[in-house]
């Protein structure tokens, strides 16, 4: 029997790209090898988000290419190949073939061939087959069901790739989600989270027929029993909150990721709902104005407190992580400690500190990387103790 190996890079996005990766090899008869020393084909699925997810990618390819390529008897773990120069065959896949193969192209496919000729072939995401939801999938968690609502973004933040990697919202159909879900709980899943570049504007490229059709068919399902035409301007995402939680079986429903900018009123009551994880995940990238201009977040450190301040009214227990880059192009001391302030006045539980590296093909590569290694090392440190290591109480 043939066997497969799949090494998955990046958000949890990628991870449910790779149990739909997996469910295809399984449901062609392959078997899950458990190194990638043994298998025939090792499918990674990469992640461009940073130069250092991409240096982990070259790692891996190399370290694979240097396996194949010794002739002698090869002993790994147990294993003995003999004169084996054809196996694993690699497959990459993922952000970095999304970026040279999307309609929104950072590279060509022709430059990332000549970085990586050690890769037998380049597999862009919807080239497995599985542009629609599928729950085929082989689930690679017993407790968390991961479940994309919709792929892409539309929103261009000037140092992100995502725009390009994973092309631009496309929202998976309202109905197939809800019987994925109802589905999971049948076969044992309790716990259920919904993924997307920013959940937020799940169902915006819906047509308004769509729209009105989801909310004829879930009328009287939600929260204040009123899901009619008459709401066709609601929130669609909170409505598909509210339908999930009236789902018999599921005991914990939650969601990344959101965007600041457009965390509607109705998402907010959707998340005082019982079954609503009071864990929100919500970027903020930076607590300067200027730099959050720079980086085309369309909202300022004030606005964003204001959201905070009003979620919390609403949802007192409610704890908020979020994202931060220190050393964007510009990002002055004063900036930064404009960005340790705003800190200071949420009180985040986690933040994913990153700091900038320029990506190829985004807006902010033809800024000036004006930011010293040493002082982004030092700035994250700073962010890291203030944020992670609880040593102040908010």
């Amino acid at each position: 029997m043939k066997k497969y190996f799949i090494r998955t890079f990046g958000c949890q996005m990628n991870e449910a790209e790779s149990e739909m990766i997996a469910g295809w090899y399984q449901s062609r008869g392959w078997e899950e090898a458990k190194i990638w020393q043994e298998a025939d084909e090792v499918i990674i699925n990469s992640c461009s988000i940073r130069e250092s997810a991409e240096n982990r990618v070259f790692g891996l390819i190399n370290n694979i290419n240097r396996f194949k390529a010794d002739s002698s008897i090869q002993k790994t773990g147990g294993l003995r190949r003999k004169n084996n120069l054809t196996k694993p065959k690699t497959i990459l896949t993922g952000c970095m073939v999304g970026s040279a193969r999307g309609e929104r192209k950072r590279y060509s496919l022709r430059q990332l061939k000549k970085k990586l000729p050690q890769v037998a072939e380049f597999k862009a995401w919807w080239e497995w087959g599985f542009g629609k939801i599928k729950t085929e999938k082989s689930r690679f968690s017993k407790k968390k069901a991961f479940i994309p609502i919709m792929k892409g973004c539309n929103h261009f933040c000037s140092y992100c790739v995502v725009p390009y990697a994973k092309g631009r919202e496309a929202s998976f159909p309202f109905s197939d989600i809800v019987c994925q879900v109802e589905e999971l709980v049948r076969k044992g899943w309790e716990e259920i989270v919904l993924l997307g570049q920013n959940v937020n504007s799940y169902g915006n490229d819906f047509l308004p027929k769509e729209r009105t059709e989801i909310y004829q068919k879930y009328q009287g399902l939600t929260r204040n029993g009123q899901a009619g035409c008459q709401e066709k301007r609601r929130c669609l995402f909170a409505l598909l909150l509210e339908i999930i939680h009236t789902i018999e079986g599921v005991k914990k429903i939650s969601f990344l990721t959101s965007n600041p900018w457009d965390f509607s009123d109705d998402l907010i009551r959707a998340m005082k709902l019982a079954k609503i994880s009071r864990e929100l995940h919500l970027p903020v990238q930076s607590g300067d104005d200027q730099i959050l201009a720079r980086m085309n977040r369309p909202y300022t450190a004030g606005e964003y407190l204001g959201l905070i301040q009003k979620i919390k009214r609403e949802i007192p227990e409610v704890k908020i992580g979020t994202d931060i880059i220190v050393g964007f192009p510009g990002e002055t001391r004063k900036a930064f400690n404009n960005t340790c302030r705003l800190c200071r006045q949420i009180g985040f539980s986690k933040a994913y500190i990153a700091a900038y590296s320029p990506r190829p093909g985004t807006a902010a590569f033809e800024f000036e990387d004006d930011v010293s290694c040493q002082e982004k090392k030092r700035r994250w440190q700073i962010l890291n103790k203030l944020i992670n290591s609880k040593i102040f109480q908010p």
